[in-house]
């Protein structure tokens, strides 16, 4: 329940509230929690509105309320940002559990999200203007839970976690993938984290899917040449080489055909051959 608010005419609602949510009277309950929002939000005690919120929301969901919980959720993101509330873990937390106690397939949790993640990234650089990469991770892994494995990859894309993502993906393989793809799964998630400008979790998530995936029999030099095309490329832009990052794509056009990721009709190619041209990534040498 939310902390003791202040006033006395707060006091007796909250206490109407806690009484209607023990009776199963839900509809009454959410009610009350709106007035409070109101009340709250034209008084400008935000600190106080968004416990009130997020707990009331907290309540709902485990009561299986789940059209309240959200509605509340959703009321939260409108006080972060009325309230030009910093981005801050605390906040990022509670809104990643608040995702994770809705419904999967619900359009409330679709909208939440979306609320949520333009909320997050509000003071973020354009090049990872998709939102906070600690919420997406925290949205990654409670898809990965749900084996919502394509939802996941999405999310652990646009965070930093490239020891998490790589492990997903080592169990998306083995229970989705064929044989054949093992290379693939991973080459994939490397170049868009390498036009995301992230080649740091690029790195993280090659080697740790390359040491931990029980079909990757051997270490550098790999069986599979996309995976040496990836180490290649990985150690080029890590030291800066301009010549041979060039020498290494030369070499291996008929193997980058095989990913999906470079087709004709893949919306990430664009920023795929901006990678070529070394505009970010790497300095001329």
């Amino acid at each position: 329940m939310a902390k003791k608010l202040r006033g006395q005419g707060t006091e007796r609602v909250m206490k109407k509230l806690q009484t209607n949510i023990e009776l199963g009277q839900y509809y009454e309950a959410h009610q009350m929690y709106r007035t409070l929002y109101f009340r709250y939000l034209t008084q400008k005690k935000y600190e106080e509105l968004i416990t009130l919120l997020y707990e009331g929301s907290v309540l709902f969901f485990t009561h299986n309320q789940h059209n309240s919980g959200s509605d509340l959720a959703v009321l939260l993101i409108n006080v972060l940002n009325e309230s030009d509330a910093n981005v801050t873990d605390e906040y990022i937390d509670k809104l990643g559990n608040l995702f994770a106690m809705m419904l999967p397939d619900s359009p409330e949790r679709t909208n939440f999200l979306t609320t949520a993640l333009k909320w997050s990234s509000k003071y973020m650089v354009e090049s990872i203007a998709f939102g906070h990469p600690r919420l997406h991770q925290s949205v990654a892994l409670t898809l990965w839970k749900e084996k919502n494995y394509q939802q996941s990859r999405y999310h652990f894309i646009h965070s930093t976690d490239g020891h998490g993502c790589a492990t997903m993906l080592i169990e998306y393989h083995s229970t989705k993938g064929y044989p054949s793809e093992v290379d693939l799964f991973i080459a994939q998630t490397v170049l868009q984290y390498l036009c995301l400008k992230n080649k740091s979790t690029a790195s993280t998530a090659f080697h740790t899917y390359t040491e931990k995936h029980p079909a990757v029999s051997s270490g550098f030099p790999y069986l599979l040449p996309l995976l040496n095309f990836l180490q290649f490329l990985l150690q080029a832009i890590e030291r800066e080489k301009l010549a041979y990052f060039r020498a290494i794509c030369e070499q291996y056009p008929p193997i980058l055909k095989r990913v999906p990721f470079l087709r004709e009709t893949s919306p990430w190619k664009k920023f795929f051959l901006q990678c070529l041209n070394l505009v970010s990534l790497m300095s001329k040498t």
